[in-house]
């Protein structure tokens, strides 16, 4: 985060903590807001080893509500303890986006972000984020060139305003990823949003046509 203000003119930090450590998560979360100036939070429930739709979690969620900034989750297929016995214990199910479904429709004003496309949940993913308002996708830890149909084709009607442009770098580089979004049977009008303004509208950086890469 203080790497991040130094260079606050190409970097917006996203902070994280640990739900599992209770009232110390949240007062940590605060501090990450207000001293560091982060815009928003990121989770992994597998690696973190916690299911966001656990009440126990409801107060860490209803802070960052409270602050007003968003939060990412890790969703989907992981590729920790690929192929190792157990998977090394992390358990994919706290992943499962229907897990958030739950904590979107108990804390509405707070925005989530479902990272990655959700293999092999797409679409409980591509029904969440168009059921519910303060839900998106972000597109980042796949080459476009691999994403589930019903996800490009979604991305390019109903969900048009809700997914946004992520690499996951540097297991993919931005080059090879905008190359392969190119590829992609998108709208011409739709490629903006999904590259920048939805995130600058999810992010109050302003309008849209004004804002800066």
């Amino acid at each position: 985060a203080e790497g991040a203000a130094r260079n606050n003119d190409v970097l917006i930090p996203f902070g994280s903590v640990d739900p599992l450590t209770g009232a110390e998560a949240i007062e940590r979360a605060k501090q990450l807001a207000e001293d560091y100036g982060v815009r928003g939070f990121k989770f992994h429930p597998s690696l973190q080893g916690f299911n966001p739709a656990d009440e126990q979690f409801y107060p860490l969620w209803q802070a960052l509500q409270e602050i007003g900034l968003p939060a990412v989750f890790h969703t989907g297929q992981n590729g920790m303890g690929a192929g190792l016995p157990g998977g090394y214990g992390i358990k994919l199910g706290f992943s499962n986006p229907l897990s958030l479904d739950e904590v979107a429709a108990d804390f509405p004003d707070f925005r989530t972000i479902m990272a990655h496309p959700s293999v092999p949940w797409q679409d409980e993913a591509n029904s969440i984020a168009t059921h519910k308002a303060n839900v998106f996708i972000d597109l980042s830890g796949w080459s476009p060139k691999y994403f589930p149909e019903s996800l490009v084709r979604l991305s390019n009607s109903v969900l048009q305003d809700k997914v946004l442009f992520g690499t996951d770098f540097p297991v993919i580089t931005p080059a090879k990823w905008l190359g392969a979004f190119a590829d992609l049977p998108l709208k011409d009008e739709v490629r903006p949003k999904i590259l920048k303004d939805n995130a600058v509208n999810l992010l109050g950086l302003g309008g849209a046509g004004g804002a800066g890469a």
